[in-house]
């Protein structure tokens, strides 16, 4: 499967009502490609949440990628997408598309020897939800890493503005967690972006 250009990762914490209702809204407004974060949940919770998510986004043939160590969490059969935080083990067995979240050239380096479908960089903008993964990159910054690793998604503070510059530098795309947690209806503002 080719991984869209958007990916929207969770985050309830940002949003104004259920998580649910704000993916479906997000869906609605063209996102493929979601990744289910939530880590705090207990595994029941979770998978049940990853379940949800899976009816929202199958019947638009989107992807639900599940941010953690296990290929398959507990309750999630079929799961088949993983992001891994920098630091997380290698999953064995290998889902079939397996992410990677990197802030340095060591980090992208590693994930590129994995064999890693993709990359995170960030954070290429200061944001709040980074605020250990400092000093932001920048679209300069961005360029000089990107080629280091996987295909790099640019993540952190990245508006609709900013994706010209960044696919210049090289990003495959982009993801994007709080702008699309606080309103959905971003959504086709990155999409009109990307299809520059």
């Amino acid at each position: 499967m080719t991984l869209p250009r958007l990916l929207v990762l969770t985050d309830r914490t940002q949003c104004d009502r259920p998580l649910v209702d704000v993916v479906v809204a997000a869906v609605d407004a063209g996102a493929r490609a979601v990744v289910l974060r939530e880590k705090d949940l207990p595994d029941d919770e979770r998978a049940g949440l990853g379940a949800e998510l899976r009816a929202v986004l199958d019947p638009v043939g989107g992807l639900l990628v599940h941010a953690g160590t296990t290929a398959r969490p507990a309750g999630s059969a079929g799961t088949d997408a993983v992001h891994l935080a920098a630091a997380d083990p290698f999953p064995d067995p290998r889902p079939a598309l397996v992410g990677r979240s990197c802030h340095s050239a060591a980090e992208l380096a590693q994930a590129r020897c994995e064999g890693c479908d993709w990359a995170f960089l960030s954070p290429v903008f200061p944001t709040a939800s980074k605020p250990g993964y400092g000093p932001a990159l920048g679209v300069e910054g961005f360029a000089r890493l990107q080629v280091l690793g996987p295909p790099a998604y640019a993540l952190g503070g990245v508006g609709p503005g900013d994706v010209a510059g960044l696919l210049a530098a090289g990003a495959r795309g982009v993801a994007v967690m709080g702008a699309v947690m606080r309103d959905p209806a971003a959504v086709p503002q990155y999409l009109a972006a990307l299809r520059t």
